[in-house]
């Protein structure tokens, strides 16, 4: 299993919030991954990094927030998760590290 460093590029980290947690009883796990990815790709990293097998992937695009910094106006990126669906019997624990 050798792991491309273009599988890197796609899938950037995982997230672990309240939200994803919930996902993941329903052996689902969320990752932030590129902007210019697509499902196929996601699917492939996902399954040559893990060696799991994917039953679906679900993407989302957060725009950034605008925020101040010192008075000054700025945006936050633009953040895409990619909520992946594991067959049964197909774990990724996301506390440990790869």
């Amino acid at each position: 299993m050798s792991a491309k460093p273009e599988h890197y590029d796609v899938i950037r980290k995982p997230i672990i919030t309240e939200k994803a947690t919930m996902a993941s009883e329903n052996n689902a796990v969320v990752f932030e991954v590129s902007m210019d990815s697509n499902k196929p790709m996601i699917k492939e990293a996902i399954e040559a990094l893990f060696g799991v097998k994917v039953k679906a992937v679900n993407t989302s695009i957060t725009k950034g927030k605008v925020k101040r910094f010192r008075g000054q106006l700025g945006t936050r990126k633009d953040v895409k998760k990619a909520y992946v669906t594991l067959e049964e019997g197909n774990t990724i624990d996301v506390s440990t590290g790869l």
